[in-house]
């Protein structure tokens, strides 16, 4: 009885602490990216930007409703508590846990890169570019947990400079400003999958969306929605 009861114990806490994972990667208009999803207990998704604010936090909305909307979040109807008056300025009022999973920030005492930023979400520790890398990606997101990521900097061409360039193992390219003036800023591929899209020599109404490749794609067990 003892030994089942420490399994149960076990497998709770293994639940409980371990379950965040990255889920989600959204850009806005298949353009900049907008917010890196996490995946919590409960199948929370759990929204941060790539400077380490959090965004958003709710449940996936399911293809086949009515009126579905790529992307959109439904309301979490579980438990939200928030720091009070008494913690440190950088974080005071902000969210501290969403269900089981808990959020902490890093302090004022900390460098200007890091103050008021999430330090950890559940299990996954974040940290972030400081002060002495490149300008262009000085203060986002650098890992979270076991993922890393990369981007582009200030002396890349002028249409991607800043953007995401890789997430672990799997590069992110866009078309450049060399390159159709509709289009330059725009997701050419993630991983192995392209995308291609209309361009000023396309129908007016056409210009600017998805011609080849899906808007929702999963990679390497990551959705990559590009709305």
């Amino acid at each position: 009885m003892k030994k089942q009861f420490m399994v149960l114990i076990v497998l709770f806490i293994s639940t409980v602490c371990f379950s965040q994972k990255l889920g989600q990667v959204v850009f806005s208009k298949g353009t900049a990216l907008s917010s890196i999803g996490f995946v919590a207990d409960q199948q929370v998704i759990i929204r941060v930007s790539d400077d380490g604010s959090l965004l958003e936090w709710g449940m996936e909305m399911e293809s086949y409703r009515y009126n579905y909307q790529p992307g959109k979040l439904l309301p979490f109807m579980g438990r939200v508590d928030y720091y009070g008056q008494e913690s440190d300025s950088s974080f005071r009022g902000k969210v501290k846990s969403i269900g089981t999973c808990f959020i902490t920030y890093y302090p004022l005492s900390e460098t200007a890169e890091r103050a008021g930023k999430i330090k950890s979400l559940g299990m996954l520790q974040f940290d972030y570019f400081s002060q002495y890398d490149n300008a262009a990606f000085r203060g986002k997101l650098k890992s979270a947990g076991n993922y890393l990521l990369t981007y582009f900097a200030s002396y890349d061409n002028e249409a991607i400079r800043g953007k995401i360039k890789s997430i672990d193992s799997c590069p992110i390219t866009y078309y450049t400003s060399f390159e159709d003036k509709v289009i330059a800023g725009k997701v050419k591929s993630i991983c192995s999958v392209n995308f291609e899209w209309y361009t000023s020599r396309d129908r007016r109404e056409l210009q600017g969306s998805l011609k080849s490749g899906r808007y929702q794609q999963v990679i390497n067990s990551i959705q990559y929605i590009l709305l």
